[in-house]
């Protein structure tokens, strides 16, 4: 009756990056870690598992001298977040 949950959204934070990636498309590191009030440690390590499974595209390079770190979510990733979202309405209309 009920579908299981994806294990890689269903951690807060991750699901928070996966929504803001939803509605932007991309977006820098720095953005990620002001709008979800994470720490730079805990968010790279989140961010590094969704990168593992597919989810997110992780873009490294330099603007202005400066290290720039750029996540962009896959096609892969908009179809787990769909499915997510779907199967968490399932569990509300009960």
């Amino acid at each position: 009756m009920f579908k299981e949950l994806d294990p890689i959204l269903h951690s807060q934070l991750r699901l928070a990056v996966m929504s803001l990636l939803i509605s932007v498309k991309e977006a820098e590191f720095t953005f990620i870690k002001e709008k979800t009030n994470s720490t730079a440690g805990n968010l790279s390590v989140q961010v590094q598992k969704l990168k593992e499974v597919g989810y997110i595209e992780v873009i490294k390079q330099f603007k202005d001298n400066y290290p720039q770190t750029t996540c962009k979510i896959t096609p892969k990733g908009i179809e787990a977040f769909e499915s997510y979202v779907t199967a968490l309405q399932a569990y509300l209309k009960v």
